[in-house]
């Protein structure tokens, strides 16, 4: 990934907007609305963590602070994500989430743990480094048995909001 054409600009607003107003970006919302008190979504929508399971291992992973992340904890709210994975270049996991999400892509040197969106629609997973214009998703909190996780050749990654490891 990051090669050929550049990334396109996707932004197509398919994700569900959770309640009331979650910040820019998003379609549609009207501004001000205050989520419901106590609600199970106005919790999920302020955590800050998400999780990736490969195989037996669970790695947590930051949230990023823009509109894509914002689309992922939506998604997520949903429930997990599984995503098929196919090794790139010796320094990249990358699958299509199967929608799109919204983008705010920034000329960007990625690292071992980042987890980015490509083309609005692709979910990429670093253990290596590289340099193009992504939307950050989040950040592996903790390397150890990442790049073995995910191992040679194609890999399935389950992401959600809840973990089966602390």
């Amino acid at each position: 990934c990051g090669t050929g054409a550049g990334p396109e600009a996707p932004a197509s607003g398919q994700s569900a907007p959770a309640a009331g107003s979650i910040g820019e970006g998003f379609q549609g919302e009207p501004a001000g609305e205050a989520p419901q008190v106590g609600s199970q979504e106005e919790t999920e929508m302020k955590q800050d963590t998400f999780y990736l399971t490969v195989g037996e291992e669970t790695f947590a992973a930051a949230f990023a602070d823009n509109v894509g992340a914002q689309g992922l904890k939506e998604l997520l709210a949903q429930g997990p994500v599984t995503i098929r994975l196919r090794d790139y270049g010796g320094f990249e996991k990358v699958g299509a989430l199967g929608q799109s999400l919204p983008a705010s892509d920034v000329q960007t040197t990625t690292q071992a743990g980042d987890i980015v969106l490509y083309q609005g629609d692709q979910i990429v997973l670093f253990y290596g480094s590289n340099s193009w214009s992504y939307t950050r998703l989040g950040q592996i909190s903790d390397l150890s048995g990442w790049e073995e996780a995910l191992g040679p050749g194609d890999v399935s990654v389950t992401l959600s909001l809840a973990g089966s490891r602390e």
